[in-house]
Order: C-alpha cells, then sequence, then structure tokens
C-alpha cells in the first residue's frame, strides 16, 4: 500500500505491505526506528523494528536514503505528532545506499546546493511537494478546460514559424556542421529543406484548430534560446494556451480571470498539506496571495490609465515610465500590489510593442494600440499574457507589411483569414509561473524537475 493510504486508515490492520526510502534510521537498544517515505504524500511513516523480531536481520546494511520493502502490523503510535505506525514482521533491503557519499544526511539543504543534485531532491520534504503540486495542478488545468467544452490539442514541437518575432528561437537541424554550406540555399540539404526551429508558443498552430473546433488549448513544452539567467527565465517550459473562436478582448479576460481562480481552487483542496509546507517555511505571506487570488474580483485598467497611475506614484523606478514602454516586473508590481492591492489585467497596449498577430483598435491617432491583454498577480508581475488575434485579411497584412515580415512563410495563416474569417481570441501562461505564484518559490529552477537554463544541461 502506499503511505498516504496507510497514514489515513480509520482502524488498525494487519500483514500491511511498504516500499520506499528510509529517510532516518535511530537505533536503540532493543529496537530500531525507521522513518520511511515513499512519495505518496508529505508525511513519513514510522516503522518499529523490534530486536527479538524476524525482521532485525534485515537491517543489518539500511542506512539513510536505501530503498526498503516492510511488512508488518498497523497500530496507533504512542509518539506524539502520528496516528499510526507499522511493527515490522519483514524488512528487506531492496537497494542500499552508502552512508558515507549519500548527500541528503542532513534535514536542509540549500536550494543551490540541491540543484547540483537534481536526480535525488525529490526525495527531500520540499520538492517532493512541489512535484505533487505540479501534478495536481496539471489535472486541474485539464479538468478546468474539460468542463467548458474545450477540445485537448497537441501542437509542434519542430515550427518553421517564430511566433513572438523575436528570432530567440532554437535551431533544429540534421546538417553536419562542420561541411561546407551552400550560402545561396543553407537548408537545402537538411531535413526539413528549409529552416526549422522549436516552439516558443503552441499558438499560430492553435489558431486553426480553434477556427475548426471553437474552443481548443494546448498545454505541452516550449523553448526560448533567450540567454536570461534570471529567477524568471528557462530555456524550457510548459505553457497552457487557450484559443477560442467567436470570442473577443473581454471573454478573453473573463476566461483567463476564471481559469486562474478556479485552478487555484483546485490546488489548494488537494494539496492542503504540501501547500501548508511553503506557507511555514518558504513565505509566510501565502495565505494571503491564495485569498487574493481566488476571493477578490480581478481590477482591470487599460495601459493609457495603468501609465497615468505610475507616472503619478511618486515613485523613482529603476525603468522611467512613459508611453509606450513595455512595463517592467517593477511596474506590474506596483500597480498589482501597491495600487490596486489584487489582481490586475491590464489591456489595450501600445501596437508598436506588441506581435503582428494582436488585432488593431480602432483607435487610430497618434498612440495606436492592440486588443492585447495581461494579468498581474501579485510578486510575480504578468503571469498571463494574451490578446484577441487580428481576424481581418487587409489590416493582417498590412501589420505584416509595416514590421517587413516576409509572409510567404505565413500564407495558411493568412489563408484562415480568407476562408470563414471570425473573431478569435487567446491567452498564454508560462505554468512555471503559475507554480511559483502558488507556493512563494522565487526561482524557476526549482519548480520544475530539470531546469535547462543558460551553459545547464546536465542529462
Amino acid at each position: 500500500m502506499r503511505i498516504n493510504s496507510l497514514l489515513s486508515s480509520t482502524a488498525p490492520a494487519r500483514d500491511v505491505e511498504i516500499r520506499g526510502w528510509v529517510r532516518t534510521r535511530r537505533d536503540a537498544k532493543d529496537f530500531s526506528f525507521l522513518e520511511i517515505n515513499d512519495g505518496s504524500c508529505l508525511a513519513n511513516i514510522q516503522v518499529i523494528v523490534d530486536a527479538d523480531s524476524p525482521a532485525f536481520e534485515g537491517l543489518r546494511d539500511v542506512a539513510t536514503g536505501a530503498a526498503v520493502q516492510a511488512k508488518g502490523e498497523l497500530v496507533e503510535s504512542p509518539g506524539k505528532g502520528q496516528r499510526w505506525e507499522i511493527r515490522a514482521t519483514d524488512l528487506q533491503l531492496v537497494g542500499p545506499a552508502d552512508s558515507e557519499t549519500y548527500p541528503l544526511q542532513k534535514k536542509r539543504h540549500s536550494d543551490e546546493f540541491l540543484r547540483t543534485i537534481a536526480h535525488l531532491r525529490p526525495r527531500t520534504n520540499k520538492y517532493g511537494a512541489l512535484m505533487r503540486i505540479r501534478s495536481e495542478a496539471s489535472f486541474a488545468v485539464h479538468d478546468f478546460f474539460r468542463k467548458r467544452g474545450f477540445v485537448y490539442v497537441h501542437t509542434p514541437i519542430i515550427t518553421g514559424s517564430d511566433c513572438e518575432g523575436a528570432g530567440e528561437m532554437f535551431r533544429v537541424t540534421t546538417l553536419d556542421h562542420a561541411a561546407p554550406v551552400d550560402q545561396a540555399e543553407p537548408h537545402a540539404g537538411d531535413f526539413f529543406g528549409k529552416e526549422a526551429n522549436l516552439t516558443v508558443s503552441g499558438q499560430l498552430e492553435a489558431e486553426p484548430l480553434a477556427l475548426a473546433l471553437t474552443d481548443v488549448y494546448t498545454f505541452g513544452p516550449t523553448f526560448r534560446a533567450e540567454n536570461s539567467n534570471t529567477p524568471r527565465h528557462a530555456a524550457e517550459f510548459w505553457m497552457i494556451e487557450p484559443e477560442m473562436a467567436f470570442t473577443d478582448l473581454i471573454g478573453n479576460m473573463d476566461l483567463a480571470e476564471a481559469f486562474i481562480r478556479e485552478v487555484t481552487i483546485a490546488v489548494l483542496e488537494s494539496c492542503a498539506n504540501d501547500l501548508d509546507l511553503f506557507a511555514r517555511f518558504v513565505d509566510k505571506e501565502l495565505p494571503a496571495t491564495w485569498d487574493m487570488l481566488t476571493q477578490k474580483e480581478f481590477a482591470r485598467m487599460s495601459y493609457n490609465e495603468a501609465i497615468n497611475v505610475l507616472e503619478n506614484s511618486g515613485k523613482n523606478f529603476e525603468f522611467p515610465v512613459s508611453w509606450g514602454i513595455d512595463l517592467q516586473t517593477e511596474h506590474e508590481r506596483h500597480l498589482c500590489e501597491e495600487y490596486c492591492k489584487r489582481p490586475l489585467i491590464v489591456y489595450d497596449y501600445p501596437k508598436t510593442i506588441k506581435p503582428f498577430y494582436m488585432r488593431v483598435n480602432n483607435d487610430g491617432g497618434e498612440r495606436p494600440t492592440v486588443a492585447a491583454m495581461d494579468v498581474l498577480a501579485p510578486r510575480t508581475g504578468e503571469i498571463i499574457g494574451g490578446s484577441q488575434r487580428e481576424e481581418r485579411m487587409d489590416v493582417l497584412e498590412q501589420r505584416m507589411d509595416e514590421l517587413d515580415m516576409d509572409a510567404r512563410p505565413y500564407w495558411w495563416y493568412l489563408d484562415l483569414r480568407r476562408f470563414g474569417s471570425a473573431p478569435h481570441s487567446g491567452f498564454g501562461m508560462g505554468f512555471e509561473r503559475f507554480l511559483m505564484l502558488l507556493t512563494g518559490v522565487s526561482n524557476i529552477r526549482d519548480v520544475i524537475a530539470f531546469p535547462r537554463t543558460p551553459k545547464h544541461l546536465e542529462f
């Protein structure tokens, strides 16, 4: 049985069996205590091995970190803080761990140290809890969209399109880098016969699916070759991207707000014990953050209003504020935490700082905007970015011309505006950013099992 099932038992039981890893071992004259964890929950279960028990022979090479199998009786524990323990009748060593070299001997290790042993850190309380929270949050994401009739779609990992237009993409090639390259047609001999990259977003490929199935979403890995060695950036991360036909910017904002609220509630309910660990030891302000996300209606303001608030704040920001800038984290946090004191959605951003596919607003003038929106969360800043997409063929072509884009690779994207175009919207949320918000963890490297960052590719 799994340890979480045994610890929730309502009565003693005979002939129970567990398998797991030894967290601690304490020896007394007539018996030994083993604390065993199998990853099913935060708590360990205590196994008592009496000196006159047949199980005592199995203790010989058992040390912290060893994998063991224990059989015995589930009995009430006289110790504080635990209801049940196992009195062993049999103990088997499954896999030994050298007590001299096993690196998780202490109860507390720094995050920096644990990143150097990413293959072992899930055995600690903090990272085991993070992986369970990540799992439950993933199921909550799927449940949210399934209940609303969305179709889960799988968009390509390998793509010929640059959704963000920043060019920060990982190239995919089968060419021999040492071989000479035909400068006129450098990709002629490559697998696809053209430049191919790892995707930065599934959005462009999700749009044609939405314009056939109405409401779709994708949830998968994305890649950015951005040389940003910061606590908020990773080269590989997971994105949640819904795309909805017949939906405008307001409907997009409504869905984003409901999404954050309902997924947060679901994780709070399913991971109460694991999240409590973070509220006690990582960030004591977490309960207030959870309340903001679940109990308060999100504020909304236009980009114009946001700039006015920032300019009149009296604060000396590191990045000066003026109309047309891309809001920085310090600006977003001021708006969210100090001015609104709750999550905030900023919408209608300047056209000049947003990608080609965002719908141009009919405001004209010297400060044209697009129907974009960002959801800002306390301490995190931007957690969701999205927009209504440009459904008008002529406006989209004009926008691509303005940006000196080669429209030929996007012929299929333009076809969507040629054949049965409809208003549609969508957004993207970085899953790791959301996990950071939920847990108070301040480094993205600590909410994904094996982080990929500049100069870091362990296995």
